[in-house]
């Protein structure tokens, strides 16, 4: 039989279309103007997105893949925790691979904790992982990880804690700040017997980078044109297609790939739900994502400055991509 869901929701039922609201109304009257690249997954965002994980160009689903199934047994042993929290989806194979390693460990209890802001998601993840793990606790938290961190249930078991995993390589959509106030948020949530599980994708050669971002196929080009979408059916706007050109940069400054969508010809665009007419001219561009690329040293920097501890870091063969383990620092 199924283990049972337990939700919880602490967003306002309007809470996506209001903060689309605000991220345009700043983002595009802003100089560069951007966007958050949240606001590429809508239904047919996420349906490109999973295209795009299995193109021969894109390596990190497959490398962070290849790491968890050679690793998961090891991570989980290495943490003693009993309860998987995921920041963002929770029914990728990824987080199986994980939870097989937990509920093979303790088989006498293990809990799951998705938190996602999409409501329709995070209910579906949470309840094919309890057809799937029948002994598993699972519970759903809709929350906004950057900013309710506090919402995440506290571990009460009396051994064990709280594995706080955060994959795929998202990190690096978070600028050095966000990044910063991130990790400090995390460590003052954990307690003694928790650990935090990040993915994070590698610095190499712009080569391998950029056409990750940029294939041949041209589903990651349809995949930004997307957020055109987004903002023309949340906003009433009347963005084209035809007047932006997908392009992906490697800012060797930064260490991070930049996702925009730049402007073939002066462009109007009426965005009546908030107000706002915005002027594009030729060539101009719009930033909808940043993907920072890491340094072993620099990751263990930021992470120490937050207050964490190395305590395991693993990487594909080919050393794309790292999986890395950290302890709250003094406990």
């Amino acid at each position: 039989m199924p283990a049972t869901v337990t939700f919880h929701d602490h967003l306002p039922p309007h809470h996506a279309a209001e903060q689309l609201r605000r991220d345009a109304a700043a983002g595009l009257t802003s100089r560069p103007k951007v966007l958050p690249p949240k606001w590429f997954y809508d239904k047919t965002g996420s349906e490109l997105f999973e295209r795009i994980t299995t193109l021969p160009e894109y390596y990190p689903t497959r490398a962070e893949r290849e790491i968890l199934a050679a690793r998961a047994g090891e991570i989980v042993a290495a943490t003693g925790c009993r309860t998987l929290v995921e920041l963002g989806s929770g029914s990728s194979e990824k987080t199986r691979l994980l939870l097989s390693a937990l509920t093979a460990a303790h088989a006498d209890g293990a809990g799951y904790v998705g938190l996602d802001v999409s409501e329709d998601a995070l209910r579906d993840a949470c309840q094919a992982l309890a057809a799937d793990y029948p002994g598993l606790a699972v519970t759903g938290v809709r929350a906004d990880f950057e900013t309710q961190l506090d919402t995440l249930p506290e571990d009460r078991s009396e051994t064990g804690g709280r594995l706080v995993a955060f994959l795929g390589g998202t990190i690096g959509n978070l600028d050095p700040a966000q990044r910063t106030r991130f990790f400090r948020d995390l460590r003052g949530r954990l307690g003694p017997a928790d650990r935090f599980l990040l993915g994070a994708d590698l610095v190499k050669s712009p080569d391998v980078l950029v056409p990750a971002y940029d294939d041949a196929a041209g589903v990651t080009a349809a995949f930004n044109h997307n957020v055109l979408d987004v903002l023309n059916n949340g906003l009433g706007a009347d963005f084209r297609h035809e007047d932006f050109e997908h392009v992906a940069v490697w800012d060797a400054e930064h260490e991070w790939i930049e996702m925009r969508l730049r402007a073939v010809r002066d462009v109007l665009v009426g965005l009546p739900a908030i107000g706002l007419v915005v002027a594009f001219d030729a060539g101009e561009e719009l930033r909808t994502e940043i993907s920072a690329k890491f340094r072993r040293e620099g990751l263990a920097a930021e992470l120490a400055a937050a207050g964490f501890d190395p305590a395991g870091w693993w990487t594909d063969g080919e050393g794309r991509f790292s999986l890395s383990l950290w302890s709250p620092s003094g406990m």
